[in-house]
């Protein structure tokens, strides 16, 4: 009996010996190898990101400011506008993030370089000495576009682009921009013109330098409204219209939400997603300063129609947010500024809680 087993050890042996010099061994071994990969899910870090909105206050020193339904101003007893809500310095605020955990900054200029962009050297300023003592990307938006300044000099917005980049910015933000250049390639039947923003930064610097961001309201729509519809429809779970609707339409605005366009979030962001943006900054105008969680709805909706990262923005009021957000949609960052800010939230709790939950998240 002994004799039979060492004759059939022998013999599978010598099989083995013959299937490794004709090859075959390996092939089976790298298929093996390979499928296991494949069944392998790759797991990658969430990323919390900290906003700063930051615009000149009324005696001209930059602030980081804070909008409810994007008014950064303080309410005065006869409800008129008071002054700009301070929050503090941007360099400052910037660097506390850092230290605190934030994985990227992200400054957006809200009052668009009145002045243009290339010439506004104080915000220029604050992104040469945030980078000197904040090493996690930094993102700068507002005024991302084809300009000319008051003397007539022509600028491109890859000009623009340029000069954040060499004063320490790693990504550009692109507003209203984005939203025209979007337009303008459905127009054109979906070719590109190799003239946008988008594809002439993306060109030169890389998809990855490229984040556009969007500024979405809800249109509900009545039954008959629903059927004579052209834009992407989206039925919210959590909420409902005035009226008690159902469906709505996000309808995409420029010029900081006081205009709004004729084209949809979720036609947007693959209009964009094709002219070579790298991410899609997702800003929901009606959850803005709310607190009550990020717009699962529009999110998950865009964020399954496109192949680029989606970052979640505009709702956040507590931890739970962005475990839900992350859980539900499957996006890959989540953004707040206001409960950073004010430190309602702490970003170590932010990032606890979702350590709790099993959710990724870098120390």
């Amino acid at each position: 009996m002994q004799r039979n087993i060492t004759r059939k050890k022998s013999a599978n042996n010598g099989l083995k010996l013959l299937a490794r010099f004709l090859g075959i061994e390996k092939e089976e071994e790298e298929k093996n190898v390979e499928t296991e990969t494949k069944e392998k899910k790759t797991r990658l870090s969430k990323r919390i990101i900290a906003c700063l909105d930051v615009r000149a206050n009324d005696n001209g020193d930059l602030v980081v400011t804070k909008g409810d339904q994007y008014d950064v101003r303080e309410k005065t007893e006869d409800g008129s506008g008071g002054e700009v809500r301070n929050l503090g310095k941007p360099v400052d605020l910037a660097r506390r993030y850092y230290e605190e955990g934030a994985d990227e900054i992200t400054f957006l200029n809200i009052t668009s370089f009145r002045e243009g962009p290339i010439t506004d050297a104080p915000m220029l300023e604050v992104l040469k000495r945030t980078s000197k003592n904040v090493f996690v990307p930094l993102t700068i938006g507002g005024g991302i576009r084809d300009y000319t300044d008051k003397d007539g000099n022509t600028y491109s917005a890859l000009d623009v682009a340029s000069e954040y980049f060499r004063s320490g910015a790693d990504k550009v933000s692109i507003g209203s921009d984005a939203v025209y250049a979007a337009e303008e390639y459905l127009k054109a039947g979906k070719q590109k013109s190799g003239k946008s923003s988008i594809e002439q930064i993306s060109g030169q610097y890389g998809r990855q330098a490229v984040v556009v961001s969007v500024d979405p309201k809800r249109v509900w729509l009545s039954a008959l409204e629903e059927e004579e519809c052209k834009h992407h429809i989206v039925r919210p779970v959590k909420r409902r219209g005035p009226k008690g609707e159902t469906a709505c339409w996000y309808q995409c605005t420029v010029k900081g939400g006081r205009e709004g366009r004729e084209i949809d979030a979720n036609t947007l962001a693959q209009a964009v997603a094709e002219l070579g943006a790298g991410e899609l900054l997702l800003n929901c105008m009606d959850e803005d300063g709310a607190k009550q969680g990020f717009d699962i709805d529009l999110i998950g909706d865009v964020a399954s129609s496109i192949n680029i990262p989606v970052i979640a923005s505009s709702g956040a009021g507590a931890p739970e947010h962005f475990a839900e957000v992350f859980e539900k949609t499957g996006v890959e960052a989540g953004l707040a500024a206001g409960i950073f800010h004010r430190r309602e939230v702490p970003i170590s709790a932010v990032k606890q809680h979702m350590k709790e939950n099993n959710l990724i998240v870098r120390d």
